[in-house]
């Protein structure tokens, strides 16, 4: 997520949470002294890649392994399958890192490349924006620019290897992996969005599910992700209902404006409330976003800390609408991963996936059947391409995830140990479209170059302690300066009226 898990770190990056009030006499001394501490890192993909790769295909667990599930226990899960090289994933909360100068010949590259960040690190050939790249500035812009133009990535550390191993084992708990070869890259992409139907199907068979990939189109640009943790159960049931008649509330139609029931009964029709057969008999299910987070520290993240997961978190569920509501456009993703979409899928792709066994399929008698092998590639050959394949994972999606309005508002970050995965404890929040959308407005200013990156305020000064770039940090010294001179002026007050 999330937020999520995959891979879907802790953008804070920290063992603890750290506060600060400073007034200007020590400003100096903090911003000037730091220690090692964990560091969050972040992964970025090159797209380019067109060789065969392989992928995970997943079988369902008869045992469960050392981990504690969530709140809710599952039953064992049906075949899902995902392609293993997953873009856009969050990375892990991070482990101490060496801090590192950034050169004077890297520094008059930087002055000399005006390009915006968008066009030097997520143009083609290079991936598309993330919910990490969205979420990551959350933490601190300048930390980010650093790293994209230091490094192009953040390097995996031992406390984000520990990170994917939680995630690893709980994924494991809803599924086994068995790897496969893919020989095309729209294969590949067969895989994923085989994954993610497979996926909706088990929440709809069991009320939950993991590791759900979803795209989306924010500002013109195509953005992915993959949600850790989907569920029927409501986290805080009564938060939703606030959070929902809040909504509504909002929502109110103007004291003029007749109501669908009055406009029907003035024409003459027959009232909506008293005709028996109108009306939902099982109303659809609501589906709520939970993302798994790991952390070095037995404490919960606070304040700032918590704000690069509220955003994923939200941009989780908005993302998730649009797709579940079919307001994605296909061709967009396609072109923007260089797809053939109506091409068929190579024999190997449908007799591989195809011949992989399944606990499930559907319930339903009014609705096809695919419990066996053959029924499987039947399946995949009725829908032999990206385009009619996607148009198959549309129809599960409608079936699990009846539209926006059956995502829960409430969103859930679990936080677990990162050593053992033992729950530490979890955090709700409600969706705010209206924060977000303010949000994503003034990233992608950043990230299309119409300003710099910002550092953080004073109050936020102790992620400098955290950040492998403070030693060279632009936005730091600048910070100091001020400190500087405001205690300069300070004390100079402080001798005139001694005087």
């Amino acid at each position: 997520m999330a937020t999520c898990a995959s891979s879907h770190p802790d953008t804070t990056g920290n063992d603890s949470d750290y506060g600060s009030d400073l007034d200007s006499e020590l400003v100096f001394q903090v911003l000037s002294q730091f220690e090692t501490v964990p560091v969050a890192s972040l992964a970025l993909e090159n797209i380019s890649d067109d060789a065969p790769r392989s992928a995970a295909v997943r079988l369902p667990v008869q045992t469960s392994t050392c981990l504690a599930a969530s709140p809710q226990s599952w039953p064992p899960q049906p075949i899902e399958i995902s392609y293993s090289q997953r873009p856009g994933n969050f990375a892990r909360e991070g482990n101490s890192t060496q801090r590192l100068p950034v050169e004077p010949e890297r520094k008059a590259i930087e002055r000399a490349d005006d390009r915006s960040p968008l066009q030097r690190f997520r143009t083609l050939p290079m991936k598309p924006l993330s919910v990490t790249d969205m979420v990551s500035p959350a933490w601190c812009e300048l930390q980010y620019w650093y790293t994209l133009t230091k490094h192009g990535r953040k390097r995996q550390t031992p406390a984000m290897k520990q990170g994917s191993k939680v995630h690893k084992k709980l994924e494991d708990q809803v599924h086994t992996t068995v790897e496969v070869i893919v020989q095309s890259r729209e294969d590949a992409w067969g895989l994923k969005i085989w994954n993610i139907i497979q996926g909706l199907r088990t929440l709809r068979n069991t009320g939950h599910t993991r590791e759900l990939e979803v795209w989306g189109v924010v500002d013109g640009q195509v953005i992915n992700g993959i949600i850790d943790e989907l569920s029927y159960s409501c986290p805080d049931e009564g938060l939703e209902e606030l959070a929902v008649a809040r909504l509504n509330n909002s929502k109110a139609q103007p004291t003029n404006q007749p109501s669908i029931a009055q406009f029907f009964k003035a024409q003459g029709a027959t009232n909506l409330e008293t005709n028996s057969w109108i009306g939902e008999p099982h109303p659809p299910k609501k589906v709520w976003i939970t993302d798994v987070k790991t952390r070095g520290s037995k404490t919960l993240p606070q304040g700032s800390s918590m704000l690069p997961t509220v955003i994923q978190l939200m941009m989780y569920r908005k993302l998730l609408a649009d797709l579940s509501s079919n307001q994605v456009d296909a061709d967009v993703i396609f072109k923007r991963y260089r797809l053939k979409p109506n091409n068929n899928f190579t024999d190997a792709f449908v007799a591989e996936v195809g011949g992989l066994d399944s606990t499930f399929r559907e319930d339903s008698p009014d609705e096809a059947l695919f419990s066996s092998r053959q029924d499987a590639v039947s399946e995949l050959l009725a829908h032999n391409s990206l385009t009619k394949l996607w148009g198959l994972m549309i129809q599960e999606f409608s079936k699990a995830i009846s539209g926006p309005s059956a995502i829960g508002q409430v969103l859930r970050a679990e936080f677990r140990n990162q050593q053992t995965g033992d729950i530490l404890g979890s955090k709700t929040l409600v969706y705010d479209e209206d924060s977000l959308d303010k949000y994503l407005v003034e990233e992608m200013k950043w990230w299309r170059g119409e300003r710099k990156a910002k550092g953080v305020d004073i109050e936020e000064a102790f992620k400098c302690r955290i950040c492998e770039f403070a030693d060279d940090c632009e936005w730091r010294k600048e910070k100091i300066e001020e400190a500087v001179e405001v205690h300069r002026k300070k004390r100079a007050s402080r001798s005139k009226s001694t005087v």
